[in-house]
């Protein structure tokens, strides 16, 4: 199996499979909404777009980086969503990085997005694909975040190597500069333990697929075949 690993402005086609790669924090987030219980995130092309699908539907709940802003119910942050009560709702995300990724390879024949969080079951997901290639897709820092390269690359490996080892991938995250951030504080919109939480390995047991239905960008939750337990909240 071929691996391709690029920045979002980067693609120049769109691939056959992609990995939406987000570690700090768009995909982390995502995966605790769903482990808060929310059916479906809907990712959003501007903040605009994401307001405009909440005025039409009172029931949906919105969520986006940086600072609280009116008419944004959420902010991109595990540490402040690990205790919030999502059961059935549907969230609009809308961040930097990792919708935008997202957006851009939305008519591929099938999308991940991906974080440590989700790792294995998106390498499993990978090694089902059926594909001959993969472009993991590294959102951060216009494509050179070292976070989410190191993630891209670790499931890359392990898809083809199940036995590969995660440390030194977690080691090459923990010292990338938005890590640093998170852990000076420097990001608006943050907890304390984001940082934490973005490197835990394998927390939930799903992948994450995104598809289109009808107009907009859909995110849901996928167990994988090995998949046992429930998530650790």
């Amino acid at each position: 199996m071929d691996h391709r690993f690029v920045g979002t402005a980067e693609l120049v086609e769109t691939p056959s499979v992609a990995v939406v790669v987000d570690v700090m924090r768009a995909f982390t987030v995502a995966a605790w909404v769903f482990a808060r219980g929310a059916e479906k995130i809907v990712l959003a092309g501007s903040l605009d777009e994401a307001l405009a699908w909440k005025a039409c539907r009172p029931d949906w709940m919105t969520l986006k980086d940086g600072p609280p802003a009116p008419g944004f119910d959420l902010v991109n942050s595990p540490g402040l969503l690990r205790s919030a009560d999502l059961g059935g709702r549907t969230v609009v995300q809308k961040t930097t990085a990792g919708t935008v990724g997202a957006l851009a390879v939305k008519e591929a024949s099938l999308v991940l997005c991906a974080g440590f969080v989700v790792a294995e079951a998106t390498a499993e997901a990978v090694r089902t694909c059926e594909s001959d290639s993969v472009t993991f897709v590294v959102t951060g820092e216009d494509g050179q975040a070292e976070e989410d390269l190191a993630c891209a690359q670790y499931i890359a490996r392990r898809s083809t190597e199940p036995e590969t080892d995660a440390a030194d991938f977690l080691r090459r995250a923990a010292r990338s500069r938005a890590a640093t951030e998170l852990e000076q504080g420097l990001r608006q919109g943050s907890h304390p333990d984001d940082g934490a939480l973005c490197m835990e390995l394998d927390r939930f047991p799903f992948a994450m697929v995104a598809r289109l239905e009808g107009p907009l960008m859909v995110l849901r939750p996928c167990p994988t075949p090995s998949s046992t337990g429930a998530a650790r909240t």
